[in-house]
């Protein structure tokens, strides 16, 4: 019977008092994230509120399920995990690399350079107030401030993805759970963006009376044609992200090696896509977007399932009443700075309004919960194409340059 079971995982007996143990191996991992993301498109396609708020399928569907496996952990029944350390490094890597490779000097340049500075601007602003506002309020309430880190710009304005990547750098420095606490407050952070964003970049058009350019159209409106995915070019894209991930490591070791800087590795995928991009682009040298995009989207989707699978929310329960208190006050933050600030700084017009919407979305969760706000702005109010093609993609970019160092410096503050 052990020699079956060998094949699905490695199996541990319970002994001194602790409970038995059983980890699946990698593909029956990756199974699994399957069924998740799976379940969760199906949850979604039948919940209108959901879909209403672009709640992501694999964030409902990993939540439950890893509810059930922390259940089975706490009867004592068996201790369930799953081996996902180099898949879920893989995907976190792959994702950000096409992150980066959204980043285009053409666009910049199409969008003007005050906007880029003001978006630039505002980034950093947001990051560094929630972070003192975080440890301030963690201060007050007897919350570590590594952890009141991953409740503030870590798992806002950075995510699952920047929390997670965090967690282990800051349980290194003395916070206890500091992952598990990251990714449930990005998890939190990304059902607050979809539930904020729409509805405050909506009080801002009707209070100012904002309206769309009817001339200002989606390339496929415009052109009548829809990109469709061929298999050649994705075969040939998916190669370029591997080669350009591979050299995004020689990026990594270079800034991961600046004194008082911990550097996740994914930020040298970030730049690296940046500069893959743009030096494809000065050469003439054919890319094929729709299907860097395919492969975006794919590995967000399947790192998500593999993160949120594995969090143990039972872990939770020590600190779970500081934590909403933090969260709670980062969402009002995030709306009033979308209101005063973003709107603002972005030009007050529908255009602004629209990238109010992408600010608070990313602000408050990710990048893909800015492209959502966007569309379903758009979709209700109509078109702005400098707000849909520039915004999101360099406004996480300077999130993903900036986030990363300041969290490293100032979280070094309170390592232990």
């Amino acid at each position: 019977m052990e020699s079956i079971i060998s094949y699905f995982g490695t199996y541990t007996p319970a002994a001194d008092g602790a409970s038995a143990s059983f980890q699946f191996e990698y593909l029956c991992t990756l199974g699994f994230a399957a069924i998740v993301i799976f379940a969760g498109r199906a949850i979604v396609a039948h919940s209108a509120p959901l879909r209403k708020y672009a709640i992501p399928a694999p964030v409902v569907s990993g939540i439950i399920f890893s509810i059930i496996i922390s259940i089975i952990r706490g009867m004592g029944i068996v201790n369930i995990t799953f081996n996902t350390t180099v898949m879920q490094d893989l995907c976190q890597n792959l994702f950000f690399l096409c992150v980066g490779f959204g980043f285009s000097a053409k666009m910049l340049r199409h969008a003007g350079g005050k906007l880029c500075v003001m978006i630039a601007l505002a980034a950093c602003l947001l990051i560094t107030c929630q972070n003192l506002l975080g440890v301030a309020l963690g201060n007050l309430i007897g919350l570590h401030p590594l952890l009141a880190l991953q409740c503030s710009s870590a798992s806002m304005s950075g995510g699952v993805g920047t929390a997670s990547a965090f967690g282990p750098i800051f349980e290194s420095w003395g916070a206890q759970d500091a992952t598990t606490i990251g990714v449930a407050a990005g998890t939190m952070g990304n059902i607050m963006g979809s539930l904020i964003g729409g509805p405050v970049a909506a009080f801002l058009i009707h209070h100012y009376s904002l309206k769309s350019d009817p001339n200002d159209k989606p390339e496929a409106a415009a052109t009548g044609k829809v990109p469709e995915l061929n298999n050649t070019n994705m075969i040939m894209m998916f190669a370029l992200a591997l080669l350009l991930a591979a050299l995004g490591m020689p990026i990594y070791c270079l800034l991961d090696n600046i004194p008082m800087i911990e550097m996740p590795k994914f930020i040298g995928c970030l730049f690296a896509g940046a500069i893959g991009r743009n030096v494809m682009e000065a050469a003439n040298i054919k890319f094929y977007t729709p299907e860097i995009d395919a492969i975006e989207h794919m590995f967000l989707e399947l790192y998500l399932a593999l993160v949120l699978m594995t969090t143990n929310f039972v872990a939770l329960a020590p600190v779970a009443g500081q934590m909403g208190i933090i969260l709670l006050a980062q969402g009002i933050f995030m709306a009033l700075f979308g209101i005063f600030v973003s709107f603002n700084m972005f030009g007050r017009d529908y255009g602004a309004a629209v990238m109010t919407a992408g600010n608070i979305g990313w602000g408050c969760g990710s990048g893909s919960n800015a492209v959502a706000n966007e569309k379903a702005l758009m979709d209700q109010y109509g078109w702005h194409n400098i707000a849909w093609v520039l915004y999101p993609s360099f406004a996480v970019i300077i999130d993903d340059i900036y986030n990363p160092i300041f969290l490293s410096l100032f979280g070094g503050l309170f390592r232990s």
